[in-house]
């Protein structure tokens, strides 16, 4: 693959399919955009299988200068590649969810559709700091639309809830770039990566930066504006919001706050647990009274995410890995939770919990997919659920058993609003007539379903082949945060740890023993 733009072309290859779908009547464009997503899905998996484990730290890195203090970089790590590909799986799953439900200017919404997972990927791959920002901020615009345009009763409200709130929190972040761009003399993100800023600057830095990454993710308080843009979006824009879009936010502390504000990130840590803690709880219990299906699964996402940052701001391998597997079962899952809530709307066109139950009598495979979905989401051993969680909470409690405690409070609330929602639409009577007679899967909604429910069990059964490529980079991070990272109130060590203390108290007694 050296010398090949590979990168180039994943990004071209949906943004042309856009501009024929721009030029398509809706049969036309959804069969583009469906051939476009595949190819770029398929050269995701070239990515993949190309990718080399344990060799340089990027890859497949391309550079051309454009004008004057811009240059095309691309470029991707172990931690990239992952989301990458989570991204090129969830695409055509999102253009098979939207087949018969969008029926009115189809082709732009395609089109919109297409310029996200342009955009998307360009944040994953830039490795210019000002090109970062562009993809970043850029892929607001298409996924606006999608609400604004094809969403729901109250879809203007959210889509400008959305806009504004994700627009407002980076424009701090921009001035912040142009300061370190000054400072460091260069746009390139690898050599930022390892420039050691002034202490000082770094905690003003670590704010302008937390403004936009916090909204992202969204960190409570925060969150306000992802119940109601979930809820308006139709539902596959729901599946790319919740599987993709929220990740960039957890990416961003990856490759920005925790490797270039290391000082900054520890000072700060107990204000981000704090956050999270008050998250999980938080959005949990309110979650446990929603009677929206999408708007409970929309709350259940804060609190997921919520884990990821507690994870990431333990400062040691397994919160780091933990954190990532997370943002990738996360993606999958609630992915899948939404496209499920969308299958039976197609058919009833209401999300209200009460208008269901009994669904496992006249659709027992969707019931059985369902069911998988739930148990991932709250973290059943033997799904992709439970090895991020019970990683990030393992990395956490070396630091703070405090935090540990709490967070995992969401484990238990997770178990009550999700089995809960299942019971009431899964089992119990058949008290609604219409919801009675809905019919089961179709061809359509199984190939939907298999290949979700195929990694849910793979990332759960042999996480290995998702911890691998990114094992490296996440110990070159673990690295760089070393230097600051804070005492915890936890007196947890691991095996070399004890050796090594168990080694100093022995020679500290030779020692002794010899001056007597």
């Amino acid at each position: 693959m050296t010398g090949f733009p590979i990168l180039s072309l994943m990004l071209l290859v949906p943004l042309v399919g856009a501009v024929l779908c721009l030029k398509s009547g809706r049969e036309t464009a959804r069969v583009v955009a469906l051939i476009a997503t595949l190819i770029d899905f398929a050269l995701g998996v070239v990515l993949w299988t190309h990718f080399d484990i344990g060799g340089a730290q990027w890859q497949f890195q391309e550079h051309a200068a454009l004008f004057s203090g811009f240059d095309w970089k691309l470029g991707i790590d172990g931690i990239a590649l992952l989301l990458i590909v989570l991204t090129v799986f969830l695409m055509p799953i999102c253009i098979g969810a939207s087949w018969n439900s969008i029926e009115k200017r189809a082709g732009e919404y395609y089109a919109a559709f297409l310029l996200t997972e342009t955009l998307l990927l360009g944040v994953f791959v830039a490795q210019d700091l000002f090109l970062f920002y562009i993809m970043f901020e850029a892929g607001l615009i298409p996924m606006y639309l999608i609400i604004g345009i094809w969403g729901g009763a109250e879809r203007i409200y959210a889509s400008y809830k959305f806009f504004l709130y994700t627009l407002l929190g980076s424009v701090l972040m921009l001035i912040a770039m142009f300061w370190m761009v000054n400072e460091a003399g260069t746009t390139d993100i690898p050599t930022l990566m390892a420039y050691n800023f002034p202490p000082a600057a770094q905690t003003w830095l670590f704010l302008a930066f937390f403004a936009s990454f916090a909204v992202k993710m969204p960190m409570w308080p925060f969150h306000t504006w992802l119940p109601d843009a979930h809820v308006q979006a139709p539902t596959g824009g729901s599946v790319i919001l919740a599987g993709v879009l929220l990740k960039m936010g957890g990416y961003g502390f990856i490759r920005f706050s925790l490797p270039m504000f290391p000082v900054a990130s520890a000072h700060f840590a107990p204000l981000i647990w704090g956050l999270s803690m008050a998250a999980v709880v938080i959005t949990s219990l309110i979650a446990l009274v929603q009677n929206d299906m999408k708007k409970l699964i929309a709350y259940s996402s804060v609190a997921h995410m919520a884990i990821v940052t507690v994870g990431l701001f333990a400062f040691n391998r397994q919160g780091l890995e933990g954190s990532m597997i997370v943002m990738l079962s996360h993606g999958i899952v609630s992915g899948a939770l939404f496209l499920g809530v969308g299958v039976i709307y197609d058919r009833l066109h209401t999300r209200e919990i009460t208008r269901y139950g009994g669904l496992a009598v006249n659709m027992p495979y969707y019931a059985l997919f369902f069911m998988l979905f739930t148990m991932a989401s709250i973290g059943l051993p033997g799904t992709s659920g439970f090895v991020g969680e019970f990683l990030s909470l393992l990395g956490v409690y070396q630091e703070s058993s405090w935090v540990a405690l709490i967070a995992t409070t969401g484990i238990i609330l997770g178990a009550a609003y999700m089995l809960y929602l299942y019971r009431r639409v899964i089992f119990g009577e058949q008290a609604n007539a219409d919801a009675a007679k809905l019919p089961d899967l179709d061809f359509r909604e199984w190939a939907m379903m298999i290949p979700l429910a195929a990694v849910v069990l793979w990332m759960g059964v042999y996480p290995e082949s998702f911890l691998a490529p990114m094992r490296k980079d996440i110990g070159a991070l673990e690295a760089r945060v070393a230097m600051a990272k804070p005492k915890g109130d936890a007196d947890v060590k691991t095996g070399a740890e004890r050796t090594a203390t168990a080694a100093a108290a022995a020679l500290a007694s030779a020692q002794l023993k010899g001056a007597k």
